[in-house]
């Protein structure tokens, strides 16, 4: 006899597979999923074999439910007169419509009671009452279809009478059991399965073009060229395609560092500054980024990127013009890989240096149906410079006149030379920001600072006009190359289950500036530009006073010749306490992050910090002011926090005063000397942190998605 449960799903001999095919059998559809059954009416029972999973766990746990709720309970009175119900040879019943045309038995007619009614009327209605109840409960608990499945099916066969119910239906109706269940376990793995597969192929992959004036480690100043030659390799990673287009900055010193860069034989012409200027570019493939070098004389000379020992260079505004008509065309024009990047590219337009692509995009390509499809995003990496010259050098830049209101700058009546002065000017990053699609600032804290009078550098009313817009992230660094347990620039490795290397780097460092070798003696460090910007200002009023105590001091740095100076007098005076290193050198920066105990930053405003991060990686505790980046990176010390064990990663200090800088740096140096249990935790705490660019670049492709929602802001 067969299985009550395997019967009813049986068709007449011409007929469709049997459940335990359709239960068992499974085949991908393309179709999006219905919403499940149990949030709404209960479907029909599937009409293919390759219906959706859920519908034909349903079917068999509604059919399972009507076995157990109503055949069970009156099997002993119908036993004599039906002892099982049977679709095999029964294609249609005495109401008539209880039965489909493929076959099957129509649950939503049994759940009203028009099942097969053979003999006593009262014996139906009995069944649809209890059957009414037992699915009405079934919908309350909402429980998952598979479950149900299982339940149902482990009480149906635990409550079902031996002695009425032959043994070779209940071995055949433990069977249908294992292969419902088995089916539900193969349908819950490959339904997980495909789930992850669809994640994988969501994620969107672009077409980015990075347009920096710096980019590690080819030409670097600062944070700038750290992100630049370390946020495109991430996203590389993550399956994008990415060229970074920087000059080819000849100085005489690193040459050697673009050894690898091929001449692409590619040249265009530029019309700009009253002439028409050749340019050439240079490739070089590496860690999976197209490394695209602008070569132009202009950048064939000693100095820096900007300038040199005189002071910024006069042609910077015609430098960077170049560099930005040259990374409009590199998209168009270079086959890297075999192919160029198209026209559909998203632009990352960092700093004023590279403003002025946001501006041509909008002006001088889009008018004549180029790069309709692409989108720019500008990074503020620093407000303060934005790029400003004189009016008159507009009409230079080759751009159309309609254009120079969104260039136009005027100075405010205090700002300005002389009573007849104007105040007339051009602003590179004013240009970006009215036309680039989406702003990006490197943390969060100062994409606030910069809607604030106080922080928005003359901007803040037009930055709070694109709020909309603008978003911050805060900087990740590279890991492999700031990493203490395999930094080629250190003497000595450690990590944080082995801080011994630590005390060596830093017996090392001072051996190396000729101080006293003391491990007991607090060496604090400074590393950065000499400005006023980073606070070397309030460094310099408070020295003095911070050499009273028992400290070493390093600071390394270029920039303002009259603290280049002091730095150089300090040392001649203070041989056994300061040394001053003048002039950026990286392998130099690596041993000071090292080989210090704090680190000092008394930045007036700070838009990220990188130092900060290196410091808490290497195990150097920092003492900062609260500003910018400085405040969203570092975690305020509390010793009484988590039952007296400690929490924080260092000191933030506010205001910007000598009184309050010096007031942490002496909490900071007691906690040294006396404190080591509590000292070691606040290095182990900043070394556990993760600052690499992974979670970084999560964020800024949720940025992209959302540049190309919208239509380009500038049509």
């Amino acid at each position: 006899m067969s299985s009550p449960i395997f019967s009813l799903l049986l068709l007449p001999h011409s007929a469709p597979p049997p459940m335990a095919t359709i239960c068992a059998h499974r085949t991908p559809f393309a179709a999006a999923k219905p919403q499940p059954p149990h949030g709404g009416p209960r479907p029909p029972p599937p009409s293919t074999v390759g219906s959706p999973r859920w519908i034909r766990r349903s079917y068999c746990s509604l059919v399972a439910r009507w076995w157990s709720a109503a055949e069970r309970r009156s099997r002993k009175e119908e036993e004599e007169e039906r002892p099982f119900p049977s679709a095999i040879g029964k294609a249609a019943d005495h109401d008539g419509g209880a039965v489909q045309e493929n076959g099957l038995l129509d649950p939503t007619l049994l759940a009203i009671g028009r099942t097969q009614n053979l003999g006593d009327d009262s014996v139906g209605e009995q069944k649809t009452e209890e059957l009414a109840g037992v699915l009405d409960e079934e919908e309350t608990t909402g429980d998952d279809s598979v479950s149900a499945s299982r339940t149902v099916l482990d009480s149906s066969i635990e409550v079902l009478d031996s002695s009425t119910v032959p043994d070779s239906i209940t071995e055949e109706t433990k069977a249908e059991k294992e292969v419902l269940m088995s089916s539900s376990a193969l349908d819950v793995e490959e339904e997980e399965e495909t789930d992850e597969q669809e994640q994988t192929q969501t994620r969107v992959t672009r077409t980015i073009v990075f347009v920096s004036a710096e980019a590690a480690p080819y030409s670097k100043t600062g944070g700038l060229g750290d992100v630049c030659g370390s946020l495109p390799i991430s996203l590389a990673a993550r399956g994008h395609r990415v060229m970074v287009v920087s000059p080819r900055y000849l100085t005489g010193v690193s040459n050697k560092k673009f050894a690898n860069a091929i001449d692409t034989g590619v040249r265009i012409k530029v019309l700009c500054f009253g002439g028409e200027h050749e340019v050439s570019f240079y490739h070089e493939f590496r860690a999976g980024v197209d490394w695209v070098f602008v070569d132009h004389p202009s950048y064939h000379r000693p100095g820096n990127p900007y300038g040199d020992s005189n002071g910024a260079f006069g042609d910077n505004q015609f430098r960077f013009t170049i560099l930005c008509y040259a990374a409009c065309e590199a998209p168009l024009v270079l086959p890297l890989g075999g192919y160029t990047y198209g026209e559909k590219c998203l632009f990352i337009v960092n700093d004023w240096h590279a403003s002025l692509v946001a501006v041509l995009l909008a002006a001088k390509y889009r008018p004549y149906g180029v790069y309709k499809d692409a989108r720019s995003i500008l990074v503020i990496h620093n407000l303060a410079h934005q790029g400003v010259e004189p009016a008159t050098t507009y009409e230079y830049m080759g751009l159309p006149p309609e254009w120079y209101g969104a260039l136009e700058w005027i100075f405010p009546t205090w700002a300005r030379k002389h009573a007849l002065d104007k105040g007339e000017a051009v602003n590179l990053l004013k240009g970006a920001i009215v036309t680039a699609d989406r702003i990006v600032t490197v943390s969060q804290g100062y994409s606030w600072e910069i809607t604030t009078p106080e922080g928005g550098h003359g901007l803040n009313e037009l930055l709070n006009s694109r709020k909309f817009v603008l978003n911050g992230i805060t900087n990740g660094i590279d890991t492999n190359e700031w990493n203490p347990t395999s930094d080629k620039h250190i003497p000595f490795h450690y990590s944080v289950d082995d801080l011994s290397g630590k005390a060596q780097c830093k017996a090392a460092l001072q051996k190396e500036l000729g101080l006293p070798i003391r491990p007991d003696c607090p060496l604090i460090g400074f590393i950065g530009r000499l400005d006023y910007q980073k606070g070397t200002d309030v460094i310099r009023s408070a020295l003095h006073e911070l050499l009273q105590d028992d400290i070493q001091f390093i600071m390394l740095g270029s920039g303002d010749p009259e603290t280049e100076d002091w730095m150089r007098w300090v040392e001649s005076t203070n041989r056994e306490k300061f040394r001053g290193w003048v002039g950026f050198n990286i392998p130099v920066s690596h041993r000071i992050t090292a080989g210090c105990d704090i680190l000092l930053m008394p930045s007036r405003y700070e838009p990220c910090g990188l130092n900060q991060l290196y410091a808490m990686r290497y195990g150097t505790v920092p003492v900062v002011n609260c500003t910018g980046g400085l405040r969203d990176t570092i975690e305020n010390f509390d010793p009484f926090a988590n039952n007296s064990s400690g929490q924080g990663t260092g000191w933030r200090f506010s205001p910007l005063s000598k009184e309050s800088m010096l007031s942490k740096l002496r909490v900071a140096i007691q906690t040294f000397r006396e404190h080591k249990a509590s000292w070691e935790g606040l290095m182990k705490r900043g070394m556990s942190k993760d600052f690499s660019w992974d979670s970084a670049a999560i964020q800024y492709e949720r940025i992209f998605d959302w540049a190309f929602v919208d239509p380009p802001y500038i049509r």
